[in-house]
């Protein structure tokens, strides 16, 4: 089938064509602001405090290199299991299962942020300030680390931060379009049906002499 054939078809089923998108697209905006509740990021960053820093003795190349790396060990520490329980244990929760926490550190500092996610403006700021308190302490205790002093303490979200409604909708108008134009590609593979004498011509591979015109 090629490009102008495609064209056509879509042309003969344009309701088909507008229509499904539209419906798809209206369907997940009503799960979205209907069903998905509002989601919530609180965010604290930290730095690194390496004993190579205590005294006065200027750092070498080879002690920031060295801070770097346990700064990144630090950030894969943040996720492990036993910072999530113990953080846990001290807000007297369960389990965090119900937050999405992220790690970031640039590769040229001795900074990390943890953005925590959940239903709760206030709980997922309380649970961003205690993942750093246990970081501090945990840290301390299993790493060359002076201490984890934090910079910006995570405070109560103003606004929501998901979820992404409008890209759930436009993603989901975009797949009802792609939806329509395999159905419609579908429909006429299944059509048996000859539409046209080039069609004829092209199954019983002999001319077209002649046509009768339907008379109403």
């Amino acid at each position: 089938m090629t490009l102008l054939e495609l064209l056509k078809l879509l042309r003969k089923h344009l309701k088909l064509v507008i229509v499904l998108p539209i419906l798809c697209a209206a369907a997940t905006a009503a799960v979205s602001w209907l069903v998905l509740p509002n989601t919530y990021t609180s965010s604290t960053s930290m730095y690194v405090l390496t004993r190579a820093n205590e005294g006065n003795s200027a750092l070498t190349n080879s002690d920031l290199s060295a801070s770097q790396m346990l700064t990144n060990d630090v950030a894969k520490l943040i996720k492990s299991d036993r910072i999530e329980n113990d953080t846990a244990d001290k807000l007297q929760m369960k389990n965090l299962d119900g937050y999405k926490i992220a790690v970031s550190s640039e590769t040229t500092t001795r900074v990390i942020t943890v953005s925590v996610t959940g239903k709760s403006a206030q709980t997922a700021a309380i649970v961003a300030n205690g993942l750093a308190e246990t970081t501090d302490s945990v840290a301390r205790e299993v790493m060359d680390v002076k201490s984890i002093n934090v910079i910006d303490e995570a405070v109560e979200a103003s606004s929501p931060s998901g979820p992404p409604r409008a890209m759930y909708t436009a993603v989901a108008f975009l797949a009802g379009i792609f939806l329509a134009i395999a159905i419609v590609v579908v429909m006429d593979m299944l059509n048996t049906r000859v539409r046209s004498a080039d069609e004829l011509e092209e199954l019983l591979g002999v001319p077209v002499i002649g046509r009768i015109p339907i008379i109403k």
